[in-house]
């Protein structure tokens, strides 16, 4: 029971608050009352001093997510007596209404999911399929180059979404709640509207070229005439709250057999669109083992491929376990160096060795295993950098068969969800399926649609990842889990594209290595390196000397806003 223990949280949408770690203090008035809606029996919030931002506590469970609305569906099923994986659910919902630009209907994701009673730590694979009809070269003209845009802003960039079979899963059994009553919120919202925030405002404008290829998008997302929809406006979605009252009243299959699939297949038909009737009757989500690893006494926890991300998460961790990571000090040069070392080493193995396992042979124990890390370890200096040119994909043996959204939730009986879904790009293809409201991905672009030739997010995949019929595109989301001692200490996930692995690291090397508290530990610059190209990206707010003497060491360093958008919730108190 967590009745005696404090649970923390901290998240930053830095999406819409980019400058945060640098803001007035009224500003943090903000984020608490606009994204943090908790349990009773809340700490009494104060207002942090610049520079040390105090992290919201509560006795009795908590949920947190990108959208205030979302939070608070879900804390009202907490308050209720249901379930971590019932709050999760609702919310899950609630997002694909009130965060069009990730949340969805139409997109796919993964989930883990701890049970305190049985001590189980499971991970539900809802990721989109490719659809039958797929075929390997089809995003490549005649000469065989990428024909630009094909992959992303097409009806043929969208894979079988999996997001409404994964959460009716997850609620049926893992969950006590009934379907219809998860969706509730949701319907009410699609119904009856929400007011425009600053972000959905913008990253309206932002997508509104691409939507006006699509009828349906603009008479949704804009007002009559084209005019964005201001903050402060209520956006209703009609077609999207009929959709939702499907689903309510026939469950999931009115969405992959019923009146939902026969309105987004004759959508797909008319636009050269691959999705058909057989594509959405053959969806099922998988629960899958999950990916496991240690670090310094702590249990780590997340998603097996078609997800990277668990399987580098640990192998990260495993690099740096026996560096002194703690006294080399956060974000010192030669820590960064680590990180970016390892990083690199991860990333190369990522390129060769990663896809789907129903497909291929993915060598996630090989990858994963402390011998492994042993010996790439050989190959890592502390004073010198090792060129990306220079690592190659390893061989770890042991064969075995920037819009997304993160959120986590705990509740008073120990349970855990930490779950990512997506559209891929912001608002995914910009494409709405005629009639139902419902946002359709872009995930096809996270396929290797030609070998060694990056994707949007500029990952580099050999041919595990190539596109086949009923094939899942591999993904980088890290849905994670923290055991200590056998019950939940953390859990986290970001969204991110390509940096979601690397994000994710670094708020647990934080929080474990570096004794921050949650708020800090989300707060606190972060660096990325991805192999390819052989770039150290990093956040403004690493220091200038620091800076100067990673350039004086070789490194090719680019400066960006931010990384990521953590969701984050960590259980205080002895364990």
């Amino acid at each position: 029971m967590l009745n005696n223990d404090f649970i923390s949280v901290y998240e930053t949408t830095n999406i819409l608050y980019s400058q945060f770690r640098r803001i007035l203090s009224h500003n943090y008035i903000l984020l608490f009352t606009i994204l943090f809606i908790i349990s009773s029996e809340t700490a009494p919030a104060e207002l942090p001093a610049l520079g040390s931002v105090r992290p919201v506590e509560s006795r009795n469970g908590m949920v947190v997510s990108q959208h205030s609305l979302a939070t608070h569906a879900g804390v009202e099923v907490l308050r209720g007596g249901g379930n971590a994986v019932d709050a999760a659910v609702t919310a899950g919902f609630v997002l694909a209404v009130t965060l069009p630009s990730a949340g969805n209907l139409g997109g796919g994701g993964f989930m883990m999911v701890h049970l305190a009673n049985s001590h189980e730590t499971i991970a539900i694979d809802y990721r989109e399929k490719a659809p039958l009809s797929a075929s390997q070269n089809m995003f490549l003209d005649k000469d065989g180059s990428i024909i630009s845009g094909k992959s992303t802003y097409s009806y043929q960039s969208s894979g079988v979404p999996g997001t409404v079979a994964g959460l009716a899963l997850a609620l049926r059994k893992y969950g006590t709640i009934s379907l219809s009553r998860a969706l509730k919120p949701a319907i009410e919202y699609a119904e009856k509207g929400f007011i425009v925030d600053e972000y959905l405002h913008d990253s309206l404008i932002a997508v509104k070229k691409e939507m006006e290829k699509c009828p349906a998008s603009i008479s949704i997302f804009f007002k009559d005439g084209g005019a964005p929809y201001e903050v402060g406006d209520r956006i209703v979605q009609k077609d999207l709250a009929w959709s939702l009252k499907e689903i309510a009243g026939k469950g999931s299959q009115s969405f992959y057999t019923g009146s939902i699939a026969k309105k987004i297949v004759a959508d797909m038909a008319a636009n050269d669109g691959l999705i058909t009737m057989k594509d959405l009757a053959a969806y099922q989500p998988v629960i899958r083992k999950p990916i496991h690893g240690t670090y310094r006494g702590y249990d780590i926890f997340s998603m097996p491929p078609p997800s990277s991300g668990g399987v580098h998460l640990v192998q990260i961790l495993n690099l740096l376990e026996t560096f002194p990571v703690d006294s080399l000090g956060h974000n010192t040069p030669e820590t960064i160096h680590l990180m970016a070392e390892c990083m690199k080493f991860a990333y190369a193995d990522r390129s060769r060795h990663l896809g789907d396992p129903d497909f291929v042979k993915v060598t996630s124990a090989g990858l994963t295993s402390k011998k492994y890390a042993d010996e790439l370890r050989k190959k890592i200096s502390l004073k010198t950098i090792t060129p990306s040119v220079e690592i190659l994909p390893g061989n770890p043996g042991g064969y075995e068969s920037d819009q997304t959204t993160h959120f986590s939730v705990m509740d008073k009986y120990g349970n855990a969800v930490s779950n990512t879904f997506t559209l891929n790009f912001s608002y995914g293809s910009c494409i709405t399926a005629a009639g139902t409201g419902i946002l359709m991905n872009d995930e096809m672009d996270d396929f290797s649609s030609k070998s060694g030739v990056p994707n949007a997010y500029g990952l580099i995949n050999e041919g595990s990842n190539s596109i086949e019929p009923g094939k899942r595109m591999l993904s980088c989301m890290t849905p994670a889990i923290i055991l200590k001692n056998g019950k939940v200490y953390m859990i986290t996930g970001s969204p991110g594209g390509s940096k979601i692995i690397t994000t994710t690291l670094q708020v647990i090397l934080n929080v474990l290595d570096h004794k921050m508290n949650l708020a800090d530990a989300t707060n606190a610059a972060r660096i990325h390196h991805q192999w390819m190209p052989d770039v150290l990206y990093v956040e403004k707010g690493i220091d200038a000397v620091t800076l100067r003497r990673l350039m004086g060491s070789g490194y090719k360093i680019e400066t960006q806003g931010y990384m990521g958008c953590t969701q984050s919730i960590m259980r205080m108190g002895r364990i």
